[in-house]
Parts: C-alpha cells; structure tokens; sequence
C-alpha cells in the first residue's frame, strides 16, 4: 500500500499536470492558427500582384485592391481616396456599399482628412466616441460605424497618395498586427495605384492632344475647302478676261503686248487651276474617309465593280502604256515576280494605283537609271512593289507622303510641270488616292527610302542623268547610292 501511494502523485498534482497540458496544447494551437493567419496574409500579397496586374484601369484596381482588403483583414467594407492636388480633395469611386458613387470630400475632414493630412494611422474601438467622425455619412446610408482602422498610402516618391480605411472588423476590433500588415499591404498597393494614375495622366494627355490635333485638322480642311472655293470664280474671271484682252491687244498693229506675256500669263493660271482643282479632290478624299463606314463606296467618279484579275498581265499591258507615254525618257522599267497572281478588285481602281506608283518613281529616277517592279505572295498577302533606284525621300519627307498637297521638293526647284518628267514634282494626290483606295477596301501601302548619298538634302539637285553625275563613275555608283521602294499589300482574294 505504501509503495502503491508513493508511485502514484496525489489528485491535485494530478490535476495541475494536466492543466499545464491543456495550457500548453492551446498555446500551440494558438501559435500554429497565428501561423496560419501570418502564412494567409503574406500569400494575399503574391495574390494582390496576381489579380491587379498592370494592365488594369485605375478604377478596376481600386476595386480589387479593396475587395483583397476586405477578405484578408476580415474587414465588412473598404474605402480608398485617392488625393486630387487640383481641387486638394480625397475622392474614390471605391467605397464598398456605396453603389460605385463618386464621393469627394475635403482633405482636412474626417478620420481619412486626418489621416492624410498627418500621415497618422486611426485605429479606434467605437467611431461614434470620436469627435472626429461624421454621424451624418451612417444617417444617410443606414450603416452603423463601430471599428475604424485608417492608413496614409505613398506614392514610390514617399508623398502622400491617398488612404485606404477599413470599416467593421467582422470579429473583434483591429489589432497592432492586423496595422503591421495593412502598412505592408498598403505599400504594395500603392506601387501599383502610383503607376495606374501616371499611366491614366499619359493616357488622358494624349487623348488631349489627339482632340487639339484634331481640331487643328478641321480647322485646316476647312480653310482649304473655304480657300478652294473662293479661288474657283476670280480664276474663271481673271482667265476670261486675258483671253479678250489677248484678242484685243494682238488684233492692233503693231500688237500693244508680246504673245509671250499672255502664254506666261495663261501658264501660270493653268497652273493655279490645276491647285484648286486637285484640292478640291483631296478635300473631298479626307471628308469621305471621315464620314462614311469602311465598306460604304467612296466617290471615285465611276461605279465599283470587282473582276478577277491576272495580276501579271494586268500590270504588264499598265506598265507598256506607261513606257509609251515615257518614251522620251531613258529609264529601264522591269516586271519580275509570280505569274500566276490573281487578285478580285475593281481594275480602273488598280489602274490607277499602278500608274500613280509607277509616274512617282519615273519622276524621281534620272536617265540611264532602272525601275523594278515585283509581284510576289507572302502567306495571306499579295505584294506588288515598285522599286525605283533614284533620289530617294528624307527621313522628314517620308511621314508627310500620303498627306497631299505635299511636294518633297520646293516648287521653284522643279525642272519641269510635265508628267514623268525628272523632278516634275507632284502635290501627292497619286499617293494621298491610293492610300484613301486602301481603306476603303482593306489593302496597305507603305515605303522604305534611302535618300542618295551625295544629295542628303532637299536642295541638293540631281543632275538628271547618271553619266552626266559629278559623284558617279559608274550607273552601279547610282544604283546604290540610294532609292525608294513602295509596297501595296492586298489580302488573298483582294477587297471588295
């Protein structure tokens, strides 16, 4: 019996035992859930990154960053105000339970105007023991305010972004921890706030400045159309009037004024004609562009009509009527590429791409030199390219091309007014057309240029004829000195 008493400890220790067991289970289970809740908010910041990622609008953001917030700190609602310096007001179209209504109030009012204009964290246990909160907000929504937790949030620059304010822990109140976490948790956010609002600012200042260039484009098209117009009359008058007054001098003897006055006279008004009538194409070009759907006909004089066309010969006979009307030109034209192409378009509409391409690069290539042309497929493409080996076009010239009424050199320094002439210059109506054909009906144009090596400039002339070059030895030096390749890209099938 002694030994039986001795072996085993009486109740009471007994019982202390097992407290001290109990005691230390739930401090383990205590540690191991603070574990858990430490390991589930540090994986909510990974998740933060996953599900904003930086493509989002500002306002989709917001609205994730909140509902992270919400479900991590076991928060009932989470409002972010962002700080407007224009207006010095925190404002958020996040203010969870709110409907997405914009709210803006002053910086300096309520527990988020503190909060912001201190850099001070609110934590308290009751709002309505605090002079600073607004009864009003909770009277008109039918919420009721109990635990606040309210943070500043910074920019990347360490100034003052916003705050992000915490409503109604759901168990308890905010602890130092749940503080600790919603400062790390706040400090990521903010990353990605910060870089949404300065990308919002690019966006919105380009959109600004696409609205100013616009107006600035009416405004032209307008003057022009107006300028147009205007001419049209006194032109007809002023041309009216030599011609009677041509017939009247010469029918004197001797004749009171040289026949070669009234040819100077007459050319230089033809010429002005000629201005106001291809401006008018231009103007009438943009404005169909502007007003009409893609697939609705624009007015090409004629109506549309799709074909389908051997690609190979089409541009062959388009290219011997060109040689025909170029034949006191010596420039070499070759027609390389696929031969068996078909393409469904309307072929005046293909006539007039090929003879406008073909007439730009005649007029800048000088005798003894080569124009290519090649037909090739790539895929779903058709290419047709018109290389020519001449001047080329400045980096400058070459983003104004397809604009008209765009010469890429200066009028008193063309050679000659006769098409297919070197350096006859032209107002880029031929390129303007063909770029206005391409949207209407679903094809590309573009260009490559190197300007020539010894003629870096505008004013730099060209001689006109390789041998005749002060920088060439051989037709080769000209060939590779530089030139322009322009490329129409039509889909397979062509567009209708």
């Amino acid at each position: 019996m002694e030994s039986s008493t001795q072996s085993n400890p009486p109740y009471k220790e007994r019982r202390k035992g097992d407290r001290r067991k109990t005691l230390r289970r739930n401090e383990d289970k205590a540690r191991y859930h603070a574990e858990q809740e430490k390991a589930r908010k540090l994986h909510s910041l990974l998740e933060l990154g996953q599900l904003i990622g930086v493509d989002l609008q500002l306002n989709d953001m917001l609205l994730q960053i909140s509902r992270k917030a919400c479900e991590v700190m076991e928060a009932d609602r989470c409002s972010i105000f962002l700080h407007d310096p224009n207006t010095d007001e925190l404002w958020s179209t996040i203010a969870m339970g709110m409907e997405g209504q914009v709210i803006r109030i002053p910086s300096s009012i309520g527990f988020a105007g503190y909060c912001f204009q201190t850099g001070e964290t609110v934590n308290l246990e009751d709002a309505y023991r605090d002079e600073r909160f607004d009864k009003e907000v909770d009277s008109k929504t039918g919420y009721r305010t109990r635990s606040v937790l309210c943070m500043p949030l910074y920019t990347r620059a360490d100034s003052r972004l916003g705050v992000i304010q915490l409503l109604n822990k759901r168990d308890g109140v905010f602890t130092k921890e749940d503080e600790t976490f919603l400062q790390t948790f706040g400090n990521n956010a903010s990353v990605f706030i910060d870089i949404a609002q300065l990308q919002k600012a690019r966006i919105d200042a380009l959109e600004q400045s696409r609205k100013e260039l616009e107006q600035v484009s009416k405004a032209k098209s307008r003057a022009l159309d107006h300028l147009s117009h205007e001419l049209r009359t006194p032109l007809a008058v002023i041309q009216g009037n030599i011609r009677i007054l041509r017939r009247k001098t010469q029918a004197q003897t001797p004749p009171l004024a040289k026949e070669e006055l009234f040819e100077s006279l007459e050319k230089n008004l033809n010429r002005l004609s000629a201005i106001q009538h291809e401006t008018d194409q231009i103007l009438r070009s943009h404005q169909e562009i502007e007003k009409r759907p893609r697939f609705e006909e624009l007015d090409v004089g004629h109506s549309i009509s799709s074909e389908t066309i051997d690609l190979y010969s089409f541009v062959g006979r388009m290219l011997e009527n060109v040689k025909h009307q170029t034949r006191h030109r010596d420039v070499e034209i070759n027609l390389d590429g696929m031969m068996d192409l078909t393409l469904i378009m309307d072929p005046k509409i293909l006539e007039e791409i090929i003879t406008g391409l073909l007439k730009n690069a005649i007029e800048n290539t000088p005798d003894e030199g080569i124009i290519r042309m090649v037909l090739e497929q790539k895929g779903q493409w058709l290419l047709l390219k018109v290389m020519d080996f001449g001047i080329g076009i400045t980096k400058e010239n070459q983003r104004h091309l397809f604009d008209g009424l765009f010469h890429t050199l200066d009028t008193e320094l063309y050679s000659s007014k006769k098409p297919y002439d070197f350096g006859a210059g032209g107002k880029g109506l031929d390129l303007l057309r063909i770029r206005t054909y391409g949207q209407r009906f679903g094809f590309d144009i573009s260009v490559g240029s190197q300007r020539c090596l010894y003629l870096p400039t505008d004013r730099d002339l060209c001689v006109g004829k390789i041998s005749e070059c002060p920088h060439c030895k051989t037709r080769d030096d000209c060939l590779n000195a530089g030139g322009s390749t322009f490329c129409v890209t039509f889909p397979v099938g062509g567009g209708k």
